[in-house]
């Protein structure tokens, strides 16, 4: 199935000529039919020559409905562009031209009609040289008559071409069906319509509201007034809802795969129309169905930055139209640079940001991004549009390969300053690495360590950076000269005072090995533990703590967290009566 959207001004018979073409009414409303005018969108389809289905959205052309049209051309790949023989070229004909052009739309056909009216020629030549200066550029031409069917045929071969040279939808895509329709069934409940673009819908399927983010189940699925159970881009589609009222949906609403669109009211896109300078401060921004207002903000020449009334689901290099209500003008389209651009807080950041912009294309580029983001994650990427194919640096986190290695230097020069600064310190804080290095998460830093950098304990230290500072250093010498020879005898609170090895300065000694800490204020020489061992094996086996105080030589304050330190390491076993005895040689 292909989808084609007409196009052009009011009453050069777009609706005739899909009523001819498809023996359906495209009309919906009897305020239409009425008036012999459209107003809102319209569908009907048709099988070609070839035995494929066309369906048409046909649009309305009064200028006071081109709201409505872009709601239809929007999602659609391919238009047909009707002109009246009998009146030629004319502006909502150009206007109609201009947004088809806005929106990037490559395929197309040209329909002269009421050629029973008037020779089709001179509109044929006109509407010709109109389009070739376009996005469509050189197109094929029909001339018919939807009263007579002259031509119909012709049309039809036409068409026939037309959708067989359409590029193929991206059915594995995920979906993003912007909503056209939106009604009660009885029975049934609400229902939306859209044009499928990309992706497949299965009854069943879990899908978000782009307005809310609220979740929808599909209900029911139809296509071409049959029930389906998938339907597989492109395709015109009806979606009957499960866990949504109709008056929580309008024209413009999208649903989409869950987690994988962003939606922005901010973004930055490159103009293709009028000069960004000359644009008006507010405008309406038409993407897929929905139109929103848009404030605007110039960068560079063709570069603008807009801010929503309401976020939309956008992608990179998504194209859209801009638009002047008031003035019945098409400003330019627009194509879609950066959904998550950077704030404009300092001075000259617009002149940046637009230098930044004239590099890019709207096409999504992995490498590009994250040289300019540094550092995202992946799955902020593929909300984006972008595809990643790089592997995390650190759970989904991506990196910028130059950047990550200019933090890796940075890490390893901030550990060192730390040490300096703080010598008494086991290491830098993680968090305190994370804010120095202007990090989002706390994994980034752990993440960014090579040896002989080491995390212990929440802290970052260098394995090499185990010697003490003098200070520390020469209290430990003069400990070890007072108590050299009495191993077991731990310095009271006092002594160690007055030698300077305050609660950070034995702490500090304990990491780097100088001291063994047995308790709070009780430290031994760090050769204690073997010189124990082989003190307590030479007692009769098992001993009591008394027996091991007294062949110590020191008090109950030491002898007690010691004999339990030896317990820990398996040196020796307490036993039931609370005797001990050692298990393992003088070399434990």
């Amino acid at each position: 199935m292909w989808v084609v959207a007409t196009a052009g001004h009011v009453d050069h018979g777009k609706s005739t000529l899909v009523r001819a073409l498809t023996g359906m009414e495209p009309d919906r409303w009897a305020e239409e039919r009425r008036r012999g005018m459209t107003i809102d969108l319209g569908f009907a389809w048709t099988a070609l020559p070839s035995g494929g289905t066309v369906a048409f959205v046909d649009v309305p052309g009064h200028e006071r409905f081109v709201p409505n049209m872009l709601a239809g051309v929007g999602p659609v790949p391919a238009a047909m562009l009707v002109v009246a023989a009998d009146e030629g070229w004319m502006p909502q004909s150009a206007e109609h031209l201009a947004a088809l052009h806005a929106l990037g739309v490559a395929h197309g056909l040209l329909v002269v009609t009421r050629a029973d009216l008037a020779d089709p020629a001179p509109a044929l030549a006109q509407a010709r040289a109109e389009i070739a200066a376009t996005s469509l550029g050189e197109v094929p031409a029909v001339a018919v008559s939807g009263v007579t069917g002259a031509g119909l045929p012709e049309l039809r071969a036409a068409l026939d071409r037309l959708v067989a040279g359409l590029p193929d939808p991206a059915r594995d895509a995920p979906v993003r069906l912007w909503v056209d329709r939106a009604f009660t069934i009885r029975g049934s409940g609400t229902v939306v319509t859209g044009t499928l673009g990309g992706g497949r819908l299965r009854v069943g399927d879990q899908l978000d509201l782009a307005g809310t983010g609220e979740p929808v189940r599909v209900r029911g699925l139809h296509c071409l007034g049959t029930a389906r159970d998938e339907v597989a881009a492109v395709a015109r589609v009806a979606v009957n809802l499960r866990g949504v009222s109709r008056d929580r949906l309008a024209r413009g609403e999208a649903l989409l795969t869950p987690g994988r669109f962003h939606r922005t009211d901010l973004l930055d896109v490159r103009l293709a129309g009028d000069p960004a300078a000359d644009l008006p401060a507010t405008l309406t921004l038409h993407v897929g169905a929905a139109a929103v207002a848009a404030r605007v903000r110039p960068l560079g020449p063709d570069t603008v930055r807009l801010r929503l009334a309401r976020p939309l689901p956008l992608l990179i290099g998504d194209r859209a139209v801009l638009r002047d209500p008031g003035r019945h003008h098409v400003a330019g389209g627009v194509t879609v640079l950066d959904v998550a651009p950077p704030p404009l807080a300092r001075r000259g950041a617009a002149v940046a940001r637009a230098k930044a912009l004239a590099e890019l294309d709207g096409r999504p580029d992995l490498a590009g991004e994250l040289r300019r983001r540094l550092l995202v994650r992946a799955g902020d990427l593929t909300r984006m549009g972008v595809p990643v194919s790089t592997p995390p640096v650190a759970g989904d986190w991506l990196a910028d390969p130059t950047h990550w290695r200019r933090l890796a230097g940075r890490l390893t020069a901030e550990v060192s300053r730390y040490a300096r600064e703080h010598p008494l310190e086991p290491g830098v804080p993680v968090e305190a690495l994370r804010h120095r290095l202007d990090l989002p998460d706390r994994a980034l830093v752990a993440a960014l360590l090579t040896p002989p950098l080491r995390l212990r304990a929440g802290r970052v230290t260098a394995a090499a950076v185990d010697a003490l500072p003098e200070p520390v250093s020469r209290a430990v010498a003069r400990l070890r000269a007072e108590f050299g020879d009495r191993p077991f005898r731990a310095p009271e609170a006092e002594r160690l005072a007055d030698l300077g090895l305050g609660p950070r300065e034995i702490g500090a000694a304990v990491r780097a090995g100088a001291l063994l800490r047995l308790a709070e204020n009780v430290v031994l020489l760090p050769g204690a533990v073997d010189d124990a061992v082989r003190v307590l094996a030479r007692l009769p086996q098992p001993f009591t703590l008394s027996a091991a105080r007294q062949a110590l030589d020191t008090t109950r304050r030491v002898a007690v967290p010691l004999l339990e330190l030896l317990d820990r390491r398996g040196a020796t076993r307490r036993l039931p009566d609370d005797a001990r005895e050692v298990v393992t040689g003088p070399s434990a």
